[in-house]
């Protein structure tokens, strides 16, 4: 049974395209690490022996590294800017290289340090990190935050990371903020970069309240005053292919979230056994005033739970988030690529996107088509194509080629093409694209695997 969901009446104006800041975003996060360095050199009169080579090097890492630190936590504040121009997938792909960093450069701050200090003493490496933890001012909370650094960065590890929850890694990474918390006293009474420089000082302490009122405003305060403002509560549940169904969210005023079609929210539904998880879900339909439509595939254990709610549920929210949107659009023509479930955002814009639309849903079978007979009626109220690749009759896979995209599709290359599916699926068309000539600022893709 396909639920169809309430259609506009015409296609909106078209939208001027915005130019991603990104690479102005990167280019002043460059330009702070090259500022700490220079605090360093500033700070630094000499650099003597191997010694001071050593604590010199330790001292540059662990700079950078509590940089680096305010960086991470800064990135997933969801800061609208990121989320909504940049684009989530690519905020958190630079999320997960800023850890990277932290954790090598938390590494190379602590044995530098330790080396250099010993070989200053002359005392041997293990007494001198006693004497450091257990002597030095802050040192005691900084080893804490170390500890719990080293442990966040070990469970976001791929390898680990695919044989633990998400719900456990979620949690674990939220002791980030502990261990940024439990270090930041070290680096002003131990920072001979810090002692007796009012500006330098001054400077950190901007960076790290910066940070922190942007967590504070977009982690727990914007939430906070969406959910109470809106009062999301589940309408109704609709099966919409095997394993796949609709949840429509009934709330008031909903028009004032700005929320855009592609772009998702993370839900969290308050019912026996799922109000711990929060989970990241497209909106598969344009939004209204009064309700907001998600379609969801049954791939894990709070996702296979979703069928069982039940009307009048309550659910909490936080977005909207991504850049998967109109905003993107450069051309008049634009192709749509789904795979499976990743249909779910590409249905919302095959209904709003402007010009000439062509999508292409893959999947298995003709019975795991989801939304299908929506998919059907839009392109014909707007005079648009549904294409459909799927298995053959011994479940053979067709392939999606260059010379299959171009048979389909006239002047690939001056369309904007909309890809979202598993990352394997989107990563194989993005090269095949790339290689039919369609520019990479017309290939538009989110995805969320870190």
């Amino acid at each position: 049974m396909t639920t169809v969901y309430e259609r506009r009446a015409a296609p909106p104006v078209p939208v001027v395209p915005r130019r991603s800041p990104a690479g102005a975003v990167l280019a002043l996060l460059w330009a702070g690490a090259a500022a700490v360095v220079g605090l360093w050199w500033y700070g630094t009169p000499s650099v003597v022996g191997s010694a001071g080579v050593l604590t010199g090097a330790g001292r540059i890492a662990g700079l950078l590294c509590g940089y680096a630190c305010a960086v991470l936590v800064g990135l997933m504040a969801r800061v609208p800017l990121l989320e909504r121009r940049v684009g989530s997938d690519r905020v958190a792909r630079w999320h997960a290289m800023a850890g990277r960093y932290t954790v090598c450069l938390l590494v190379a701050h602590v044995v530098l340090i330790v080396l250099g200090y010993a070989a200053q003493d002359r005392d041997s490496v293990w007494h001198e990190a006693l004497s450091i933890v257990l002597d030095y001012p802050e040192m005691l909370k900084a080893a804490l935050g170390t500890v719990i650094l080293l442990a966040v960065g070990v469970t976001s590890a791929r390898a680990v990371r695919r044989r633990t929850s998400h719900e456990f890694w979620y949690y674990v990474h939220l002791l980030t903020y502990a261990a940024v918390f439990l270090a930041f006293g070290h680096q002003l009474a131990l920072g001979d970069q810090f002692n007796g420089h009012t500006v330098a000082t001054a400077a950190w302490y901007v960076l790290y309240l910066g940070v922190a009122a942007l967590v504070l405003r977009y982690r727990v305060l914007a939430p906070v005053r969406l959910n109470l403002r809106h009062r999301l509560r589940v309408e109704s549940v609709h099966p919409e292919a095997p394993g796949v169904y609709s949840v429509v969210v009934s709330g008031h005023r909903l028009d004032e979230l700005g929320a855009r079609p592609g772009q998702f929210f993370r839900w969290r539904f308050l019912a026996e056994g799922m109000g711990w998880t929060s989970t990241p879900y497209s909106l598969s339909a344009p939004p209204r005033p009064d309700r907001l439509r998600i379609t969801v595939k049954a791939l894990g254990d709070h996702s296979a739970a979703v069928p069982l709610l039940r009307p009048g549920t309550r659910v909490w929210a936080e977005g909207p988030y991504g850049s998967l949107t109109a905003d993107r659009r450069t051309a008049h023509k634009s192709l749509l690529i789904a795979g499976g479930v990743g249909i779910t955002p590409l249905r919302a814009l095959f209904e709003t996107l402007p010009g000439e639309v062509t999508l292409l849903y893959r999947a298995r079978t003709a019975e795991d088509l989801a939304l299908g007979a929506e998919l059907e009626a839009i392109a014909r109220w707007r005079g648009a194509r549904v294409l459909y690749a799927l298995n053959g009759p011994n479940g053979e896979r067709p392939a999606i080629t260059v010379a299959s995209l171009r048979a389909c599709v006239a002047d690939l290359s001056g369309h904007d093409v909309y890809l979202c599916g598993p990352h394997a699926f989107a990563q194989g068309l993005y090269e095949v694209l790339r290689a039919a000539g369609v520019p990479d600022r017309r290939i538009h893709h989110e995805s969320f695997e870190l």
